[in-house]
């Protein structure tokens, strides 16, 4: 099994994404973690031609940002950094990461092979919005909202990475063939 990233879409513009939509990854974290993929895939190949069979399935498990009451944007949000104001927000996807464990053991029983699998939940989310969220279960002021074009002059390259991709995970697959039941279904249960 490969942990990866939901990164390896690029930016879809806040298109629905589910496992059939072409990977075209857009920085080099993203694009190293689609050669793991290919890598990963090109040696099970290898393995079933040379008569080896398959190795334990799980196959490769396409990841967003994970969160937890430990794992909340604190920092972020003590310091202050701004995030971007409601027309120039992204889509942002994320998986309790409760929820991502589950994933993990069950795609180790029942995922495929060669098979990707967006693990996320079921929240539609900006990511100004995720941060009015953390900031309230923190007790923390709300992020002061700026333009696009402010963030590029204002913020690090790592965090406008972020900002610069927007994209809506869809996770049938998830559900249906891992039988994965969430129980953080939403971002709002995840946090209280």
């Amino acid at each position: 099994m490969l942990i990866g990233t939901t990164g390896v879409y690029g930016d879809r513009q806040g298109a629905l994404t589910d496992e059939t939509c072409p990977v075209h990854p857009h920085t080099a974290r993203a694009k190293r973690r689609v050669a793991s993929e290919q890598t990963l895939r090109r040696w099970r190949r290898g393995r079933s031609r040379a008569g080896l069979g398959d190795t334990p399935t799980g196959g490769i498990l396409r990841v967003p940002g994970i969160y937890a009451a430990d794992r909340l944007p604190t920092d972020r949000l003590r310091s202050g950094t701004p995030a971007l104001r409601p027309e120039d927000d992204t889509w942002t996807n994320h998986i309790h990461a409760d929820d991502l464990a589950r994933a993990c053991q069950l795609a180790l029983w029942r995922g495929k092979p060669q098979r990707s699998y967006n693990v996320n939940d079921d929240t539609q989310l900006r990511m100004g919005d995720y941060f009015d969220q953390a900031a309230s279960v923190l007790g923390l002021p709300k992020p002061a909202r700026i333009s696009r074009a402010q963030a590029q002059t204002e913020l690090p390259a790592m965090q406008l990475s972020f900002m610069s991709e927007s994209r809506r995970m869809v996770n049938t697959r998830m559900k249906r063939e891992l039988r994965l039941q969430l129980r953080f279904a939403h971002i709002k249960n995840g946090l209280a």
